[in-house]
């Protein structure tokens, strides 16, 4: 079995049983992931969808909607954190609009997908119809399948949309049944006074709507960019692909994916845990244990892009490490470790 093939290859490399700790556990699981004891990470991308929130017109954010096509440009201009990370990591990066308020101009690198400009006001309507919804998520399944059809094995997921916290944490909140107040975060900076219109606004529209099923929460209380994570995470784990989670944003789409298709989980490696009070809920529900913990909160996928180096190192001292005959070197911790069947 696979599991223990890897373990004992973990074992019997030249160091001390568990002394590489967490990159043990993420070689074992990308082992398990590709049921091989020689994983390789192949051709990775980053998938940053955009897309506007009509909950922004409450008040909830402390920037405009222009923001977020202001950011778009910047990802395609080279300019802003992903852009800085991924060009570190040689990871390939694609900036998707999936539902933003703005007309990008001709011959911009912004992959339109636009579905709509932005979501409904969940103050006086449903964000998305569950129409609306169901297009969203297949059109992510579409964005990785493309990825996969390159040769790509291991993907990432940012996102960028001013309010788009305030979907998070709805989702969470109905999903997870947290309670609201301990959802809601400050997200582009939001001062005390912002905090509390942010938490009553977020609260009447939470008992406005009692969504009966997973979609039916998505199309009610997601985004655009939400529901195409979601949709991508989903067909990712089709594709048995390792699945990257950045932070709350691009969690909440997890959290989405989870709570239609549970097994998804069983491909997901969590890249940081943010300094978004809710992000630290999402974890503890989906039992998550996250690589970093440098109280990042940018979203776009860079703890993604981040982390993704320490995954390089995972696979490659697997790979590449001697084992204990290979450099004739005794160790009898991994002999009674094996005699006694561990």
């Amino acid at each position: 079995m696979i599991r223990q093939e890897l373990q004992r290859k973990i074992d019997t490399r030249t160091k001390p049983l568990g002394s590489l700790g967490k990159l043990e556990e993420l070689a074992l699981k990308i082992g398990i992931i590709q049921n091989s004891s020689t994983p390789e990470l192949r051709k990775p991308a980053i998938l940053t969808f955009a897309a506007d929130h009509g909950i922004v017109d409450e008040g909830v954010s402390a920037y405009s909607k222009e923001v977020t096509w202001q950011m778009v440009m910047n990802f395609v201009q080279g300019g802003a954190g992903i852009n800085v990370f991924t060009r570190q990591h040689g990871i390939h990066l694609r900036v998707i609009d999936a539902g933003v308020d703005y007309d990008f101009p001709e011959g911009t690198n912004v992959e339109n997908h636009k579905l709509a400009r932005g979501t409904q006001n969940m103050m006086h309507a449903p964000a998305m119809s569950i129409e609306l919804c169901q297009k969203a998520i297949e059109t992510g399944a579409q964005c990785v399948q493309e990825e996969f059809n390159r040769g790509c094995n291991v993907i990432g997921f940012g996102e960028m949309g001013i309010g788009n916290t305030s979907s998070a944490s709805l989702l969470l909140h109905k999903i997870a049944g947290i309670p609201l107040r301990d959802c809601v975060g400050p997200g582009t900076g939001l001062k005390a006074d912002g905090m509390e219109r942010k938490c009553r606004i977020l609260s009447q529209v939470a008992e406005k709507y009692d969504p009966k099923t997973p979609i039916e929460t998505l199309a009610t209380f997601g985004g655009l960019e939400i529901a195409m994570i979601c949709g991508g995470v989903i067909e990712a784990r089709r594709l048995n692909m390792t699945i990257l989670a950045d932070g709350f944003i691009a969690t909440s789409g997890f959290l989405a994916a989870y709570n239609m298709q549970p097994d998804v989980l069983d491909n997901v490696i969590y890249c940081h845990s943010s300094n978004e009070p809710g992000h630290r809920h999402m974890l503890e529900y989906m039992k998550a244990d996250p690589i970093l913990h440098l109280d990042l909160r940018l979203g776009e996928g860079t703890g993604v892009a981040v982390a993704y180096p320490i995954l390089e190192s995972a696979v490659n001292f697997l790979n590449q490490m001697a084992s204990f005959d290979e450099a004739e070197v005794c160790d009898e911790q991994i002999d009674r470790k094996h005699e006694a069947g561990i």
